[in-house]
């Protein structure tokens, strides 16, 4: 080899180290961050004793908060009033956001036929065991349902936390909650789940905190921290939109804890990831099978429904208390503003129907008890600032999209989802990915939508966990 040659290919080496170096430096995995587990956010001073702050604020407490008739009266009073909707332009159903004479019928239905029910639809929503507790200076709510069978042999008893998001709650988990907890009556099945539902940090009867920083990270640690006080050290994660965020948070930062983290919105946002699914984009079927390649392509579609259906987002992320202000004591543009959520994120071919596709995978109680939980509590603006907080710098800095999540992991795509990502983009985070199922019925609501679909997902996915990881039962 000449010395120009040889030259050459030191000048190639050092070159193609400096590139790998600096492509590692903007892509490559990351450590944890080191979050601080009593991070104080109530209104108060933070305790200088936390030692004792924790012995005194452990208790668990039951509730079933009754609402005074004079709150749904003056409810029904404010549906009472005269609605001046704009009519909506002609031959335009939901493609300019909630149809305004579709609204008006299910402001007469709310008023006239669910609220009149609505000591019903109380203990409805009261059926579960309710409980509060405080952490970290915080009110957390959350259903708690345990199984006492004392015939255990051959079972395998497990904690699942599941994990709801926006413009959601713990109402979307009803009947997934039934199903877990009455899996050990089933002679024929080998499990048995204690099921943990807590109400987000500023969701519902969960308290938000008037601290500025309560981000997707934070709130991570605390919900943590929540099943580290009722006992749980080891528990499986099951959560979609935010509860796909938070959970994979919790199984990222505490790997220790967690024993398989299933989700019905996988995501990877990392830079890594997004090259990758546009070089997929190329020739998609190297990379999905053909059967499955329109979940994911074209690009352009997706993209141009995010621009669609995105505007919320970059609100809520930038003005939330503004959009809260709109939003709050207006149970009219409430119910809209969430409802039309439950329309397009569960299949957009419904923006073209006139009453938005509502009914066809919903009932309107259950889709109301959502409102109602946001309306009573006054939590749309609390449950707004997630957005925002998620988007800090300081939030954004702690890159946890580069850090490895090594817990097994288990993502069930449903078609009509907000977004999908390849397994391709997914093990770059999920080094344990083992299982990717997708289903062409259903959409961004998986656990109110199709409950029997995702509980059988999540069985499956347990049963993997069992059979490639040594795990311990209860």
């Amino acid at each position: 080899m000449s010395p120009v040659t040889r030259l050459l290919v030191l000048l190639l080496a050092i070159g193609g180290g400096m590139v790998y170096k600096r492509l590692n430096q903007l892509w490559g995995d990351l450590p944890p961050p080191t979050l601080d587990p009593e991070q104080w956010w109530g209104d108060e001073e933070q305790p200088k004793d936390y030692a004792a702050y924790l012995s005194n604020s452990s208790e668990v407490i039951g509730n079933r908060l009754v609402y005074p008739d004079s709150t749904i009266q003056d409810l029904i009073k404010q549906l009472n009033r005269t609605l001046r909707l704009t009519p909506p332009l002609e031959g335009v159903a939901f493609e300019y956001g909630f149809n305004s004479d579709y609204l008006k019928e299910l402001i007469a239905y709310w008023r006239d036929d669910y609220l009149p029910r609505w000591r019903a639809r109380e203990v409805f929503l009261w059926q579960f065991n309710h409980f509060t507790t405080e952490i970290q200076g915080l009110r957390m709510h959350f259903l708690h349902l345990m199984v006492y069978d004392e015939n255990k042999v051959g079972k395998h008893h497990y904690p699942v936390l599941l994990l709801h998001g926006w413009p959601g709650s713990v109402r979307e988990f009803y009947d997934l909650i039934h199903m877990l907890h009455q899996t050990h009556l089933d002679p024929n099945n080998k499990y048995i789940f204690n099921v943990i539902v807590p109400s987000l940090p500023g969701y519902a009867w969960s308290q938000g905190t008037s601290r500025p920083g309560l981000g997707p990270a934070q709130m991570a640690v605390m919900l943590r921290n929540l099943m580290l006080r009722l006992g749980y050290d080891k528990f499986f994660i099951q959560g979609g939109d935010w509860g796909s965020v938070l959970g994979s948070n919790i199984a990222t930062l505490y790997p220790q804890n967690v024993l398989g983290y299933h989700s019905n919105m996988c995501n990877n946002l990392s830079p890594r990831s997004h090259v990758k699914g546009l070089l997929a984009s190329v020739w998609p079927s190297l990379f999905v099978p053909s059967a499955f390649t329109d979940f994911f392509f074209p690009k352009s579609k997706e993209f141009g429904y995010l621009l669609e259906e995105g505007g919320y987002f970059h609100l809520q992320a930038t003005k939330p208390d503004t959009v809260g202000a709109a939003l709050t004591d207006n149970p009219v543009g409430l119910a809209a503003y969430i409802l039309e959520k439950f329309s397009t994120w569960t299949n957009a071919s419904y923006r073209s129907l006139p009453d938005g596709g509502l009914t066809k995978r919903y009932t309107l109680d259950a889709l109301f008890d959502n409102v109602m939980i946001y309306y009573l509590t006054n939590s749309i603006t609390t449950s707004q600032r997630l957005y925002a907080e998620a988007y800090t710098k300081e939030q954004q800095a702690l890159q946890l999209d580069r850090v490895p999540t090594l817990v097994p992991t288990g993502c069930a795509r449903f078609k009509g989802d907000i977004m999908q990502f390849l397994d391709l983009q997914l093990k770059d985070k999920y080094k344990n990915l083992i299982h990717s199922t997708y289903y062409r019925r259903g959409g961004h609501f998986a656990a109110l939508e199709l409950p029997k679909v995702l509980y059988k997902d999540f069985i499956d996915f347990v049963k993997k966990v069992e059979s490639k990881f040594k795990i311990e039962s209860l």
